[in-house]
C-alpha cells in the first residue's frame, strides 16, 4: 500500500508542478481533474520520502561515507575493505558532491508543496501548511548543520535565480519563527479537514494526526534551540520554555517505515549498500558505540550488534616499506584493544615476522574509528561487530527493516532533562532522562523487564553527578539513540563534544595508525560545499565563505562547542 502511495504521490507532484496560475481554466472541460478533484494529502508522501529516504546515491555518500562515520557510530577499514576507514577525513568532490546537490535539491520539492498549499495557493490549506512549515524546518535544520551557511530567505523566490546565503544563526532563528507559526495554526486541530482534504495514510509519520505535528515541531524547536543557545552569545532560554509548555512528543515517535519494495534508486535503506556491494563496502560497529552499551550493560547492544566470529589469524610483517618498523605497534594495540573489550585471545606474542592471534566468538567488539591505511591489514572482520540484521536486511526479503527516525519520544525528554540540568527549565532532569532511556530502548524493541533493571541498576541510568558529568550522559544517551540516523548523532557530538572522538579534545593523533586527512587531525565540524554551489552560484558561496569561515571541514558552526 505504501509503495502505491508513494507512486501516487509522486505522479501527482510531477503533473501538478508544471501548472501554472491558470491552473482553474481546466474547468472549461467538464470531464477535466480540477483543483477541488486533488487533494494536498498526495503531495505530503513525497514530500516526506525524498528528504527522508533518499536514492542511494546520495544515501550512501552522505549517511555512511561521510556522517555515520563521523558519528562513530561506523568504521570501515578492516582488511578485505575497499577503503581504510580514514575515508571522508580527506575532501572527495564526488562524494561530497552528491550530498549537497541532494539537500539543495530538495527545496525544488518542499517549494512545490508549499506553494500548492500556502495562503493563495491552489490546494489553499492551513493546516497543510503548517506541515509544509514544519518539514521545511526539518529539513533546514539538517541542510544548515551540515553545511552551514545555505539559501534560505530567499532561496523559494523564483525570481532570484541567484539566492544569498543566510547564516546558519539566521536559519535556526527564522525556523524557530515559522515552527511558531505553523504551531499556532495548527491549535487544536486534530485533522487536515474533511472528505478529500483528510490526510490519513498519505502521512508516513503520523497518520494525519496534526496534534503530533504539533509535538514534532515544539520537539524540533527545542533541539535547536537548546543547540543555538549561547552560541554568538545568543539567548534561546525563552524559546526553550516555550517549546516546553506548548508540549514535545513525549509519548509518540516521528518515524518513517522504511518501504521494502520500491527502488533503492528511489528510496534506499541500509541493507542496499551492504548487500549489494559485495562485503567490500561493508561495515562495523564502531567502538565507542559498542563500549558504551556494553560496559553499561545497555540491553540494546543485542538489538545494535551481531557477536564477533572470531578465529585463528596470523597477522604478517610488511616486507617492505614503512610498515615494517609499525609492525609490534600495530598489532599490540589491536590485541590490546581486543582484550579490553572483553573478547576471549590467545597471542602467541611476534614470533619473528608473524604472530597469530585466536580469538573466541561472542563477544561485542567495536571497530576503532578513523585507522588508516597502514593499521588495516591486521584489522580481520572477524574481529569485530557487525550490524544487527534489521539494520541492514535487504528489501523484498521479508525481513523487518528498522524505520528511519525523524524525531523520537526518547531525544525529546532527553532535550527537556538538558533543559534542566542547564537551568532553563525548573523540570527533573532526572525523570526526564530515565523517561527518555524508556522511550529509546523501547524503539529498538526491548522488553520491559530488561530496561527496569538496566534503570535499576547501571549508573549510567541515573543523572547523580554535576552537572558537566550528566550533561555528558545526557548526550551519549542521545548520540546512542540517533544509531541509523547519523547526521543528527554526528550533530550531537560537534553541539556537546561528547562523546571524545579522535580529534575532539586534539588534533595530535598518532599518524601511525589514524588518518589526519586535509583536516590536520581535527574532528570533522561540517561539510564542505559542493562544486554545483560554486558553479550556480559562485558569488554568494563565496560571501557566505568570507562571513563563516574557510570552506573546509574543519569549520565549527555557530553552535559547535
Amino acid at each position: 500500500m505504501k509503495k502505491t502511495i508513494f507512486y501516487l504521490a509522486f505522479c501527482f507532484l510531477f503533473t501538478f508542478s508544471a501548472c501554472t496560475d491558470d491552473f482553474d481554466e481546466i474547468n472549461e472541460n467538464p470531464t477535466a481533474l480540477t483543483a477541488k478533484d486533488v487533494s494536498a494529502k498526495f503531495f505530503v508522501t513525497s514530500t516526506q520520502q525524498q528528504f527522508f529516504g533518499p536514492n542511494r546515491y546520495p544515501y550512501w555518500r552522505g549517511e555512511l561515507i561521510h556522517a555515520s562515520r563521523f558519528a562513530g557510530h561506523t568504521a570501515f577499514g578492516y582488511k578485505s575493505n575497499w577503503w581504510s576507514d580514514g575515508l571522508g577525513y580527506t575532501y572527495s568532490g564526488g562524494y561530497t558532491g552528491a550530498v549537497y546537490d541532494y539537500m539543495a535539491g530538495y527545496n525544488s520539492t518542499l517549494s512545490s508543496y508549499t506553494n500548492f498549499v500556502k495562503p493563495g495557493g491552489t490546494l489553499e490549506n492551513q493546516q497543510y501548511y503548517a506541515i509544509a512549515l514544519i518539514m521545511k524546518g526539518l529539513y533546514y535544520q539538517k541542510y544548515s548543520d551540515t553545511f552551514g551557511a545555505a539559501p534560505y530567505s530567499e532561496a523559494s523566490d523564483p525570481d532570484i535565480v541567484t539566492p544569498k546565503f543566510d547564516s546558519v544563526q539566521t536559519i535556526y532563528e527564522g525556523v524557530i519563527a515559522e515552527l511558531d507559526e505553523a504551531i499556532g495554526i495548527i491549535g487544536t486541530n486534530s485533522t487536515t479537514g474533511a472528505g478529500p482534504a483528510l490526510l490519513g495514510e498519505n502521512d508516513l509519520f503520523f497518520n494525519g494526526d496534526m496534534q503530533k505535528w504539533k509535538q514534532l515541531a515544539n520537539s524540533l524547536k527545542l533541539k535547536m534551540a537548546l543547540r543555538g543557545h549561547g552560541g554568538n552569545g545568543a539567548d534561546y532560554s525563552a524559546h526553550v520554555t516555550s517549546a516546553l509548555s506548548s508540549g514535545i512528543l513525549a509519548d509518540d515517535n516521528a518515524l518513517m517505515a522504511r518501504d521494502t519494495e520500491i527502488s533503492q534508486w528511489t528510496s534506499a535503506v541500509y541493507g542496499d549498500i551492504w548487500h549489494n556491494f559485495y562485503g567490500g563496502g561493508n561495515w562495523h560497529l564502531g567502538s565507542k558505540l559498542v563500549d558504551h552499551l556494553r560496559n553499561n550493560n545497555d540491553p540494546r547492544i543485542y538489538e545494535y550488534a551481531m557477536p564477533i566470529t572470531g578465529g585463528t589469524f596470523t597477522l604478517q610483517r610488511a616486507s617492505s616499506g614503512s610498515n615494517t618498523s609499525l609492525f609490534e605497534k600495530h598489532t599490540d594495540f589491536l590485541v590490546n584493544h581486543l582484550i579490553a573489550s572483553g573478547a576471549d585471545v590467545t597471542d602467541s606474542g611476534v614470533t619473528g615476522d608473524t604472530r597469530t592471534v585466536t580469538v573466541a566468538a561472542g563477544a561485542y567488539v567495536g571497530q576503532p574509528v578513523r585507522m588508516n591505511s597502514k593499521i588495516k591489514p591486521h584489522l580481520h572482520r572477524q574481529f569485530f561487530s557487525e550490524p544487527a540484521p534489521w539494520v541492514v536486511n535487504r528489501k523484498n526479503s521479508g525481513n523487518q527493516i528498522f524505520p528511519q527516525i525523524v524525531m523520537t519520544a526518547g531525544e525529546s525528554h532527553f532535550l527537556a532533562a538538558q533543559a534542566a540540568v542547564l537551568g532553563v527549565s525548573s523540570a527533573d532532569a532526572n525523570v526526564h532522562y530515565q523517561t527518555g532511556l524508556r522511550h529509546a530502548m523501547k524503539l529498538w524493541n526491548v522488553a520491559d523487564d530488561k530496561i527496569e533493571k538496566f534503570i535499576a541498576e547501571e549508573a549510567m541510568a541515573t543523572l547523580s553527578g554535576t552537572a558537566e558529568e550528566n550533561l555528558e550522559k545526557i548526550a551519549i544517551q542521545r548520540w546512542i539513540a540517533y544509531f541509523t540516523e547519523s547526521f543528527e548523532a554526528w550533530a550531537v557530538v560537534r553541539d556537546t563534544g561528547y562523546p571524545k572522538l579522535p580529534g575532539i579534545e586534539s588534533n595530535n593523533l598518532d599518524s601511525d595508525m589514524y588518518e589526519i586527512g586535509d583536516l590536520n587531525g581535527y574532528y570533522p565540524q561540517r561539510m564542505r560545499y559542493g562544486s554545483g554551489a560554486y558553479n550556480k552560484n559562485g558569488d554568494n558561496v563565496k560571501a557566505a565563505v568570507s562571513a563563516q569561515g574557510a570552506d573546509v571541514q574543519a569549520t565549527k558552526l555557530f553552535w559547535a562547542k
